[in-house]
């Protein structure tokens, strides 16, 4: 079958719309960007949905996706304040706000993200020791996304939070960190051993100090017990003896009481003289011993004068 001019006329005017419809359509996934442009010049910016454009008058020329994304910056060589090269790297997060910027403002803000990250950390390191380094991790990420968030703003980037991965000191450093955490761990263990035998020390003297209160306590209440005791005894005996001389001195006072009590000085006179001689081989004796009557009678007159006070007291 033969086609005639015409048809073939109409044939490719209509592949001509169907490659124009094709290329006009574009449809943008969720969460993405297109950049389009217009006879060379930024047109807009199509959203998530089903876009028409002009053929051959429109053109797409970049696509951003404005999730989080994550970007892995390579391990660098880095110099702290005290002059020791350490190795690091790092992940960083960011995301595209303004599609536009983001296609205009740089070539390529992946690279320029990571670049700027790599310098930033360098600098941060080269301010602190590297005895630092391990306890401000915080510190330094904090500041590469201040410093990044900021460069990174006319890019239409929002720079989210940055993240040290890992810190590779040289071998040397390692083996020096490891003898003085080895240190620092037998520093404790004899701090620790020297504070529990303080303590035991210090327990056994105050057990030997309260053992020692207790018994100087103890010694002292048996002593006023023992005084007590004894005042008692003595105040009794006094009361007893008073008794004793009250009654005998009554006794006297009775018909015969007189006659009994001069017998009674004479038997023990003579029992006194006798056990003398028999104590000790001196003895002396007195100038009227053969007078037992005469000295019974002084002893009765010396009654004599003390019976009122006697009889007064009773």
């Amino acid at each position: 079958m033969t086609l005639d001019f015409g048809t073939l006329i109409g044939i490719g005017a209509a592949a001509i719309v169907v490659v124009a419809i094709l290329q006009g359509a574009r449809v943008v996934p969720q969460r993405n960007a297109f950049v389009v442009e217009r006879l060379g010049k930024f047109s807009r910016a199509l959203d998530a949905g089903f876009h028409i454009l002009f053929p051959f008058l429109d053109r797409v020329v970049a696509k951003h996706s404005l999730k989080e994304q994550v970007i892995d910056v390579p391990s660098q060589m880095c110099i702290t304040r005290d002059n020791i090269a350490i190795e690091i790297d790092g992940v960083l997060f960011l995301q595209v706000l303004d599609p536009a910027r983001a296609t205009y403002g740089v070539t390529n803000y992946f690279m320029a993200a990571s670049q700027l990250a790599q310098t930033t950390l360098r600098s941060e390191i080269g301010k602190m020791d590297l005895d630092r380094t391990f306890e401000e991790r915080d510190s330094i990420n904090a500041n590469i996304v201040d410093a990044l968030d900021k460069a990174c703003e006319p890019w239409g980037v929002k720079v989210m939070r940055y993240e040290i991965s890992n810190i590779n000191p040289p071998q040397s450093v390692k083996d020096a960190l490891e003898k003085q955490m080895r240190a620092e761990r037998e520093r404790r263990a004899q701090v620790a051993m020297s504070e529990g035998d303080r303590e035991a020390r210090i327990n056994v003297a105050e057990g030997h100090k309260q053992e020692a209160i207790k018994q100087s306590e103890a010694i002292k209440i048996r002593q006023i017990n023992e005084a007590e005791g004894k005042a008692r005894e003595i105040e009794l005996l006094a009361q007893a003896t008073a008794q004793g001389i009250a009654q005998i001195a009554m006794a006297i006072n009775t018909p015969g009481g007189r006659e009994a009590v001069n017998l009674r000085v004479a038997e023990q006179y003579v029992g006194e003289f006798g056990n003398l001689a028999k104590s000790t081989n001196t003895m002396i004796i007195p100038s009227n011993l053969s007078d037992i009557g005469g000295m019974v009678a002084s002893i009765g007159n010396l009654l004599d004068r003390t019976r009122p006070a006697a009889v007064a007291q009773s």
